[in-house]
């Protein structure tokens, strides 16, 4: 039953209070009616008794408070979902800002969602190509994972976000049934075109659902973004069977609006300023990635933070990293040699690589060879910061092979371009070429029936 008032007592920012309110509830959808008919929407943040805080989504600016009204709707916010949003681009409350008509709603969803069940979650365990190597070869991401990329400020994550979307598919029977879901939160007008004009160009909108929200929009709709992304992304894979890849770019940005909205709320503030529940607000984000017993469809998150300062400790990628199943590290110090996109493969890590590699999923050797690169590469970087301090003669002949092995592995595996869209076959057949630098007897990790068939033969 929609309710109507005139009993708005003050605006303070973004936030507004109204007396006398009944039967209002948390997070309920509201309208609010200037005299000159135009509407402004806002949800409840907090209700007192008969007194109900809401946060506007539209400025402030020029609402009269003796002749404004506010009529409360009865439901939360809602996305009208439906197949037809694949190839559509929307703003962070859902409405579409392509060009084209409005969605046909097949049905309207709550976007704050369900948590998943946990009796009722399928384990992750195949696998997802993004034509990446340091992913698909070193830090495989399986369906229904959650794996974040932590960036820093100025690293190319936009590009790496928008090259997973274009290239990321399942194998097998099921290609053709893939979807991504991309929302990008608190970003410029520019970025917003980059990612929409790279989706277009390459062919790869047909298949995604592209929720931007600019920087200049209001914090609150901030938060609403990543939700409505996930809502559209529950019902493609749940209803529609589908396997959808959900990106988020920038969790920063989401929560330092919720840091925002916090302070206008006057709450107490938790670790440098953010609110006390960012650990449980992140969660109600991520797990809501994951696969259904019983159900075909799955959900893979890849949420994308820069992380303030570089630090690792910060409370978001801290946090975050206790919820997530792993996370890909991005390198200042690589992307200044030139490689892209910059992984710094030792302190990535993806907990569920294990679950989707071998015979069936990628080939019987990606796991033995995986250990060894991660093995030789960390002892190729140890002799090289050996060899800036002793000098090279100080290294035996095999520490040399090791420091080369390093440079190769730098320059040809991390390395790779933004159009470059590597098969596993190919990654793997890369990781063989380039342990062939080191004596074979240095292949510890790798069972011996595979190096005599995949090792490339030297010549002499």
């Amino acid at each position: 039953m929609i309710r109507e008032y005139r009993t708005i007592q003050e605006v303070n920012g973004p936030l507004m209070l109204v007396k006398q309110v009944q039967g209002v509830a948390y997070d309920e959808l509201g309208e609010i009616e200037l005299p000159d008919g135009s509407v402004r929407r806002c949800q409840v943040l907090e209700v007192n008794g008969d007194t109900a805080v809401v946060q506007l989504f539209e400025p402030s600016a020029g609402i009269n408070l003796a002749e404004s009204k506010i009529r409360f709707l009865g439901h939360p916010l809602q996305l009208g979902v439906s197949g037809d949003m694949l190839g559509r681009v929307f703003n962070g409350m859902g409405q579409p800002i392509d060009g084209g008509p409005a969605i046909l709603a097949e049905e309207f969803r709550d976007i704050n969602g369900l948590p998943m069940n946990p009796a009722a979650r399928d384990y992750p365990n195949e696998f997802i190509q993004t034509g990446i190597s340091t992913i698909d070869g070193l830090n495989t991401l399986v369906r229904g994972q959650k794996l974040p990329i932590f960036s820093g400020s100025g690293l190319p994550h936009a590009n790496l976000a928008a090259q997973i979307a274009r290239q990321a598919k399942v194998l097998g029977d099921d290609a053709g049934n893939f979807a991504v879901v991309f929302a990008a939160i608190g970003i410029t007008f520019e970025e917003a075109d980059f990612f929409i004009q790279d989706f277009r160009r390459t062919g790869a909108i047909d298949r995604t659902v592209l929720f931007t929200n600019l920087a200049n929009d209001p914090a609150v709709e901030r938060i609403a973004t990543p939700r409505m992304a996930l809502t559209a992304a529950e019902y493609l894979a749940f209803e529609k069977g589908m396997h959808v890849l959900v990106i988020l770019t920038d969790i920063t940005n989401y929560a330092e609006a919720l840091r925002e909205v916090s302070a206008a709320k006057k709450e107490v503030p938790g670790r440098r300023g953010y609110p006390g529940y960012l650990y449980t607000n992140l969660a109600t984000i991520y797990e809501r990635a994951g696969r259904q017993l019983g159900k075909p469809g799955s959900i893979t998150l890849i949420p994308i933070l820069t992380m303030p300062e570089d630090d690792k400790t910060h409370p978001i990628p801290d946090l975050t990293g206790y919820i997530t199943e792993g996370q890909i590290i991005l390198s200042r110090e690589l992307y200044r040699k030139g490689i892209n996109p910059p992984v710094d493969v030792l302190p990535s890590l993806s907990r569920l690589k294990d679950k989707g590699i071998g015979v069936g999923r990628t080939r019987e050797d990606h796991a033995g060879t995986m250990n060894q690169l991660f093995a030789a590469y960390a002892t190729g970087k140890e002799n090289k910061e050996l060899m800036s301090i002793l000098g090279e003669a100080a290294l035996s002949p095999t520490d040399l092979l090791y420091a080369k092995f390093a440079d190769e592995f730098e320059k040809r595996y991390v390395n790779q371009g933004t159009d470059e869209n590597r098969s596993i076959t190919e990654t793997l057949d890369l990781g063989w070429d380039l342990l062939s630098i080191l004596p074979a007897s240095e292949l510890k990790r790798i069972k011996p029936e595979f190096i005599e068939k995949y090792l490339p033969k030297k010549e002499g």
